[in-house]
């Protein structure tokens, strides 16, 4: 039973905290157009490090990793690719490109979707191809033992199931079943739900979501990465959508936990946004500023190799020189010797 059906029979009653998360974000979209206006050259560096950003921390959420060095050439530049991790980081980096660029003509569609799973997934043999065996989703723990946390679609059934949600979602705007915001969260919950794809779905769920942000005007992803928010928050992402999940198949599940969360990431993004746009540097000081900035959100103690992942395609060598600079300013403080040494903000 789709999430998106529920809001077709029935009168819903939204959740207060929910609501609170529409108005914000009406509020917010309100004020993008300002925005952009009043500093179109300098959110040039937003663009760039957001694309970046992006393509590592998704492909990040699902274990593929690239080595720190090499991220800005390898999102910005053409190099030669050396490993497979390499390939899907481009490939999502190349997924991201269609949808920022013209994505009033990429319609949400089967062939939208698979032709993005293509792109993640590389020269693969089943890139772009529903899943052709029935597959769970396993949760593993340290002590080897697992279990299932989701049943997930039958392969069989796939392809008919992601039509439908594809045409649901159509519905849904065109009769105004819920708010688009919270049917856009409701789609998100539905595709993971069915996990059309072997392997891959996390992404694209991202992608497509993004996709869906732009078609209803909230543009907020171009500037800022929604994938690193999701992966900053990746507790509470696994935590929403395991809660959200459970009944799914019966039509008996709660999916505001989840909607709920997707409305969080779009609010915290407004939040940066509105926050960075004024104190963007020019291209100069622009790698200066993502490590003050990835500084800043830290909570407690933190170590360079984290800050190193907070700030891909910059070398450890920058990050140490605006550790010390930081550290000459009074604003961090170091605890300890040697490359596991930990930092913390004073105060």
């Amino acid at each position: 039973m789709n999430t998106l059906r529920l809001f077709s029979h029935t009168a819903t009653t939204v959740p207060a905290g929910t609501s609170w998360y529409l108005a914000d974000l009406g509020e917010a979209r309100g004020k993008q157009e300002l925005f952009t206006r009043q500093a179109p050259q300098r959110l040039k560096t937003l663009r760039e490090h957001a694309l970046i950003e992006s393509a590592v921390s998704s492909n990040r959420i699902e274990g593929v990793t690239v080595e720190p060095g090499r991220v800005w050439e390898l999102i910005l530049g053409q190099p030669l690719l050396r490993d497979r991790d390499e390939e899907e980081v481009r490939g999502y980096r190349d997924a991201l490109t269609l949808i920022h660029e013209n994505p009033a003509v990429l319609p949400v569609s089967d062939a939208t979707i698979q032709k993005l799973h293509r792109l993640t997934r590389g020269e693969i043999w089943d890139a772009g191809k529903y899943k052709d065996k029935d597959g769970d989703i396993i949760e593993h723990y340290p002590d080897g033992s697992e279990r299932v946390r989701f049943r997930t679609v039958t392969a069989a059934e796939t392809p008919a199931r992601v039509t439908e949600l594809v045409a649901d979602w159509q519905r849904c705007l065109d009769e105004r079943w819920i708010h688009p915001l919270i049917a856009l969260a409701a789609f998100n919950l539905d595709f993971l739900c069915i996990h059309p794809f072997r392997d891959g779905n996390g992404r694209v769920s991202r992608l497509v979501l993004l996709l869906q942000c732009y078609h209803l005007g909230y543009e907020v992803g171009r500037y800022i990465s929604l994938e690193r928010l999701i992966e900053q928050n990746k507790a509470r992402y696994y935590e929403t959508l395991e809660q959200s999940s459970q009944g799914w198949h019966e039509g008996k599940h709660d999916p505001w936990p989840y909607i709920n969360y997707l409305l969080f990431i779009l609010k915290t993004a407004y939040k940066e946004f509105a926050e960075r746009v004024g104190d963007i540097k020019a291209p100069r000081g622009a790698k200066t500023d993502q490590i003050v900035t990835a500084i800043g959100r830290f909570v407690g103690e933190f170590t360079v190799s984290q800050l190193e992942q907070a700030c891909p395609g910059i070398s450890r060598d920058m990050i140490r020189r605006v550790l010390r600079e930081q550290q000459a300013a009074g604003v961090i403080e170091c605890q300890g010797r040697g490359p596991a040494a930990r930092w913390r903000k004073k105060g």
